[in-house]
């Protein structure tokens, strides 16, 4: 047994050479940070570190302002609910362009389409939150110069929070939706073609073939990506948030989420165990909602789900 192992080991010796780079990037970036979740049970002290420091008296005294603050729960539901707007509004987006761009016949233009819109993935979220800022600015934003322009009165998106689920689903989605339909396109490209031409000769339109070869070939890929993007449901991303909204408070009500919240208690407070202890929350849920996610999937296709 053990010499049958040393010689898979030898056989593979030039991919586990290969692996090894990663293995050691994801010890020290994911495993190791893991002893740092201690800090969200202690009453951190720098001078003593994370294994000095004294237990909290309560043990979950850290998590204390995180149920007890209505600020604190409002950036929860506001993480949930915008992350799963933008996962549904992703999937719709993705799984509908790449089909689009699995019916184009002409080569040039579709490799031109899919470059154009997997372009402003590269653009840095920075860049995209002054373009939003000129679009939507009271005084001087392109759209309001417009609606003023038309003869109607200008809107003062820096002061409707409830249209900003609406803007940043939208922000995200042109940066975003090139990047996330090259995994589907790949998925429909790999599909045999005698399917379609066996489709076509007994008279199924294109629409039929979308429905009844292309969708059901790409039911496992979206399974499995719309359960990575659960397990990511409760991290937001900071860039983007930061960038949009900033510290516009008069927003805060539907889109400060749990990086955003943290960020600025920390920065006001430097209380790092309850910053740990939101981070701490964050997993937990996330990890429940994958587990969840994935008994859902197994019930729909079994060899679909992750694990």
């Amino acid at each position: 047994m053990k010499n049958g192992v040393i010689r898979e080991l030898f056989k593979n010796r030039t991919l586990l050479l290969m692996f090894l780079p990663v293995a050691v990037l994801l010890f020290l970036f994911n495993y190791l940070p893991l002893a740092g979740l201690v800090i969200a049970f202690k009453d951190f002290d720098f001078t003593k570190g994370i294994f000095g420091s004294n237990w909290m008296h309560p043990l979950l005294d850290n998590f204390d302002y995180l149920f007890s603050s209505d600020t604190a729960f409002r950036a929860v539901r506001n993480t949930i609910l915008l992350n799963a707007l933008f996962i549904t509004v992703g999937l719709i987006f993705e799984v509908g362009f790449a089909l689009l761009l699995n019916e184009v016949r002409n080569k040039y233009f579709k490799r031109v389409s899919q470059s154009l819109t997997f372009l402003p993935f590269f653009i840095s979220w920075i860049v995209v939150g002054v373009f939003a800022y000129n679009l939507l600015d009271f005084e001087s934003g392109a759209i309001n110069h417009f609606l003023t322009t038309i003869g109607l009165k200008p809107i003062d998106f820096y002061s409707e929070a409830g249209l900003w689920p609406i803007i940043l689903t939208i922000a995200i989605r042109w940066k975003a939706t090139g990047y996330g339909t090259i995994i589907y396109l790949a998925a429909l490209t790999s599909v045999d073609n005698s399917y379609y031409e066996a489709a076509s000769i007994d008279g199924a339109t294109r629409w039929q073939q979308i429905r009844y070869i292309s969708l059901p070939m790409l039911r496992p890929t979206i399974i499995i990506l719309t359960l990575l993007a659960v397990g990511r449901i409760m991290n937001a991303d900071f860039g983007m948030f930061y960038a949009m909204v900033g510290d516009a408070s008069l927003l805060f009500p539907t889109t400060d989420v749990i990086d955003t919240f943290v960020y600025r208690s920390l920065r006001k407070s430097g209380d790092i165990g309850m910053a740990s202890a939101a981070g701490f929350l964050q997993s937990m849920i996330a990890f429940v909602l994958v587990i969840a996610s994935n008994y859902a999937a197994r019930k729909i296709d079994k060899d679909s789900a992750i694990f």
